[in-house]
Formats: C-alpha cells, structure tokens, sequence
C-alpha cells in the first residue's frame, strides 16, 4: 500500500513541481486533471487520456450520485473498474454542482436537500453522504462539502457561508475516517476576502487533511482579483501538502496561478471547447468553424504530438466541425488535453531549472491578454 504524499523535487518561488505518490499511481505536478464528471472524459478512450499525458481525472459526485449510483458503481467493482482508468482519481463533493444545476435547493446545518435536474426526485446531499458516496466510488482524492456561494456577494454573507463550510469540512473529515490509499482534501472558500481566506486556511490545517483546494473562484471575477486572492491564500497552507485550485481554468490562468505555488487543475473547457469547434494553441484560442480555415493545409499546432496535428488539416477540422462529424469533438479534444498537457510539462521542466519566469514571460507574450487584465 503506497502512502500518499507529495514530494517536492524543486521550487521556483512559490512555484513547485515534484510527484504526488497514491496507491494508484504517480502524478507529476503540477498537474491539470481532465474532467470526466458522468464516468467519461467525454469523446476520449482511458488510454487516449493517458496518451496525453494525464496522470489523474476528475468525476463528480453529484452526477454520478444521480446516475447510475454510487451503490451500483460499488457494486460493479467501483468508479476505477467502471469507467477503465487504472490510475488516480479525484471526486468533488457535488456542492457547486448543487448549488449550480439543482431546483429547488434549500440548506441548512444538516445539509442540502434539492431536486434532481435530471427527473425532479428529492436528494439530501450532507457531510456524512458526500463522503460515502466518495468512498463507495473509490476514488483517490475525495472532497469535502462546502457551501458555494453565488459572487459577488457582500462580507457578511461570504462569512457567514464560510462558517457553516469548516463546520461541514471538519464532519467530512469524521466521515472519511480511516481509508488507507485514499486521501481527503479540505477546501479553502471566503471569497475575496484575505483575511477570510487566511481563517478558512487556518480552521481547515488544524482539522488536518492530505492536501488543500482553493474554491470559490473563476466563477467570472477577473482573472486579476482571483491571482490576487491566491497570492493572499497559498502562503497559508501547509507548504508539505498539495495545493488544488478547484475549476480552473484556461491556460493563462492555470499559468499564473502556477506562478502562486498552485499545484493541480481541472477544468471541463479544454474537453467543451473540443465539441464545439474551438482548439487552444501557443497563440490562443482558434475556432475552428471561421471561413479563414476552410482551405489551410496547416496543422493545428506545428510539432504537436496530438493525431489531429500529425495526420489532419485545419482545412478538414474545419470541414468536420461544420459538418457536425463526431470526429471533430474526438480530435479537438485531443488535441486539446494533449496541449493542456503539454503547458503542465513545460512548467514542470521550467520550475525544474529554474527558469519558469522566463516561461511565463514568453508564454504571456503570445497569449492574448484579456480586457479586463492587461497584465497578467
């Protein structure tokens, strides 16, 4: 049985990279995880998803609570077996999903009890359940509940949400009890608020758990305020334990936030995007349905490692997008994740030799910046 643990291999500032040893398997980080939220990283065989370079995926609880079951996966030999991926996974909690898709939710110290958005039935989603559900899945990395309030919103509420929050982490952490092989990550929530992050932080080291996320953000503030907020987060949490930053993001923002000691991602933009025509690059973001494209015998990307890039044409991705092709979504969420992927190893070397300043300087020299950050 492997211990899990992160070990460091280097540091540039508050950048790290190392490998996060599970009984599942390595993760080199930093480490993006593609989002396989139903069971599926949609339009991706498992090993395709390794060939990108994936060394872990997401699934998440309130989807898979709702269908086909956490009971059944656990029956079926758990969520590893289920959807054929042999290495580490991470499971949400399902509270932002609650709080995002559910009717009719109403929360209270027990829990949240809401109505499926797939046939209308009850559910009550509280501490105790998000953490059987997880293990009865089996997953890896298993996530606290937590509160995720809509922004903006003032101090008050934000606080008052953050409170009730590290009362459920510290009744999830009870509820993971002792489960060799697996770990338990507590979610740091409080806005943009320093000093509230700086308690959440504070509250969730002294329960004590296996690694931190930081929740709450990309939620649409500017990207300028949420690396704000984390470089008002990160130095709080114990520098020994990986550091999660939860739905996030595009590649500017997983590049900066790296840049703040942030070891893991996930977002599902890389895999939606695919599906719907839009590939990421070195240069930004290409849609792949403009008429600029429709006769570019180019590749994607020149000397991407990805099928999309080797064997086909911006002309034919073209073509099949347009033409509603399922292998458009295959190969541009191919594409896609190969990329994402290959942002986190170039990092991963950049951090090793200490030059990811000069990384993120020629990376954000060519990325489009945003209109609400000229500077990242």
């Amino acid at each position: 049985m492997t211990a899990f643990k992160l070990d460091i291999a280097a540091t540039d500032g508050p950048a790290r990279t190392g490998i996060i040893h599970t009984d599942r398997g390595k993760i080199r980080t930093p480490a993006f995880m593609p989002v396989g939220t139903a069971g599926t990283v949609k339009a991706m065989l498992p090993e395709n998803v390794a060939e990108t370079g994936a060394d872990i995926i997401l699934g998440n609880t309130y989807h898979l609570m709702l269908r086909p079951g956490a009971e059944r996966v656990a029956r079926l030999g758990g969520l590893h077996t289920f959807c054929g991926w042999p290495g580490p996974i991470l499971t949400d909690s399902g509270g932002f999903q609650v709080m995002s898709l559910a009717n009719l939710r109403k929360i209270d110290e027990d829990g949240v009890r809401f109505r499926s958005h797939i046939d209308g039935a009850e559910e009550f989603l509280s501490p105790e359940r998000a953490m059987e559900i997880q293990r009865l899945l089996g997953s890896t990395i298993q996530m606290v509940l937590d509160e995720c309030p809509k922004l903006p919103a003032d101090e008050a509420t934000i606080e008052k949400s953050l409170a009730l929050s590290m009362r459920w982490a510290r009744r999830s952490k009870i509820a993971f009890g002792d489960q060799p092989g697996h770990a338990c990550f507590g979610i740091v929530q409080g806005g943009t608020y320093p000093h509230l992050r700086a308690r959440s932080a504070g509250e969730l080291t002294e329960i004590g758990f296996d690694g931190y996320a930081v929740g709450g953000l990309a939620v649409g503030e500017p990207q300028s305020e949420m690396f704000d907020t984390l470089e008002a987060t990160v130095p709080h949490l114990p520098a020994g334990r990986p550091r999660y930053l939860m739905g996030v993001g595009k590649p500017d923002d997983i590049v900066g936030a790296v840049l703040r000691g942030i070891d893991m991602f996930d977002c599902v933009l890389p895999t939606r995007s695919g599906r719907n025509g839009q590939a990421f690059g070195w240069d930004g973001p290409m849609n792949l349905r403009n008429a600029k494209y429709a006769e570019d015998t180019g590749p994607l990307i020149e000397g991407c490692r990805c099928p999309a890039c080797r064997k086909f044409s911006r002309a034919y991705l073209h073509h099949t997008v347009k033409a509603n092709e399922i292998i458009a979504s295959m190969l541009l969420t191919w594409h896609n994740l190969t990329f994402f992927q290959d942002v986190m190893a170039a990092m991963r070397s950049a951090i090793s030799e200490g030059r990811l300043n000069a990384f993120a300087d020629a990376f954000f020299a060519r990325y489009p910046k945003r209109s609400e950050d000229a500077t990242p």
